[in-house]
């Protein structure tokens, strides 16, 4: 399987859990961020000028400032989130790159 084929499983998969979730919550939150993530990588990957993982880490640097300048644990909580996401998608992308 394909990296792309394994980004686009998992947004089905994701897409597939958040339809059988009926209440908002955090687990529906994350969903929603990992399929927007995933599409995002997705979409910058087309561009062959591009350094994906780079690309990704810059964005994870950039996740980590604005935690740190986070005073509200639940706004902290959104972006760390998203930090793993990020941390996830960067080691299925990258870890041949490495």
């Amino acid at each position: 399987m394909t990296l792309e084929q394994i980004l686009v499983q998992e947004i089905k998969n994701s897409e597939l859990w958040l339809s059988r979730e009926k209440e908002e919550c955090t687990y529906k939150r994350d969903l929603k961020k990992r399929i927007e993530l995933i599409n995002w990588v997705l979409e910058n990957m087309k561009n062959h000028n591009v350094d994906i993982c780079r690309l990704i880490e810059s964005r994870m640097n950039e996740t980590t400032q604005v935690i740190n300048k986070t005073h509200s644990i639940f706004d902290a909580d959104k972006l760390h989130s998203e930090l793993r996401i990020l941390e996830w998608i960067l080691y299925q992308i990258c870890i041949d790159k490495k």
